[in-house]
């Protein structure tokens, strides 16, 4: 089984695709490489559509089991692809960016720390859990920061201690750890894909970092 995928020789696959339980949500230039990798390491079905017309569905899509919430310039179109998997919620601010902007799974919810706070209260009660303003490594695009599965939190490498209890406070007893993806990026939403099943890196990963992805979300044998 596939470990690590570039997407068209771009390591950062977190930004081109978002993942879920069930189901994985990759633009239509996806490569059939790509969507075969995706579904065999997370055992999910592979959904194509663009966002805002957009390929970079992991910047613009955020969500869990409850439901995605998305840009309010995704087209009916791409609404009605989106519709058959879940409920969708569109951010109708300025942060719409939902991917950069949420980090979630399916016990709770992390955001942006400028999100408005009537947005911030409408994702959490839409996706059915806690939601919390969050950093880390004094990042506030949290989505890009760290990767949420039900399993664990896998987050920048200089998250401090203070944003690490923050985290535990909502995260619900899930194992959290710091690493890295693609030789040495910390913004490892950028290069990690993954739910309870499975994960797959960045094509530039290297062993150890696999081996900390694996130990944070509960793969190692």
């Amino acid at each position: 089984m596939k470990r690590t995928i570039d997407f068209t020789s771009d390591p950062h696959i977190g930004v081109f695709a978002r993942t879920f339980e069930e189901f994985a949500v990759v633009p239509p230039t996806a490569s059939e490489e790509f969507t075969a990798a995706i579904a065999e390491a997370l055992d999910v079905d592979v959904v194509k559509t663009t966002i805002q017309g957009s390929s970079i569905i992991g910047s613009l899509l955020a969500g869990n089991s409850n439901g995605m919430v998305t840009s309010s310039l995704v087209t009916d179109d791409e609404l009605a692809v989106l519709r058959e998997y879940g409920e969708v919620m569109t951010l109708d601010t300025s942060m719409n960016a939902a991917g950069n902007v949420i980090l979630a799974n399916d016990t709770f919810a992390g955001v942006h720390p400028e999100m408005p706070i009537d947005e911030t209260e409408e994702i959490g009660t839409f996706l059915g859990v806690p939601v919390r303003r969050l950093t880390f490594g004094g990042i506030k695009t949290v989505g890009m920061a760290a990767v949420a599965t039900n399993c664990g939190v896998f987050i920048h490498p200089r998250s401090s201690d203070t944003e690490i209890e923050r985290l535990d406070g909502c995260a619900g007893g899930l194992q959290i750890g710091t690493g890295t993806v693609n030789m040495g990026t910390g913004l490892v939403g950028t290069g990690v894909l993954a739910n309870s099943k499975g994960y797959i890196a960045g094509i530039r990963t290297t062993g150890f970092e696999l081996g900390r992805i694996e130990e944070v979300f509960g793969f190692l044998e």
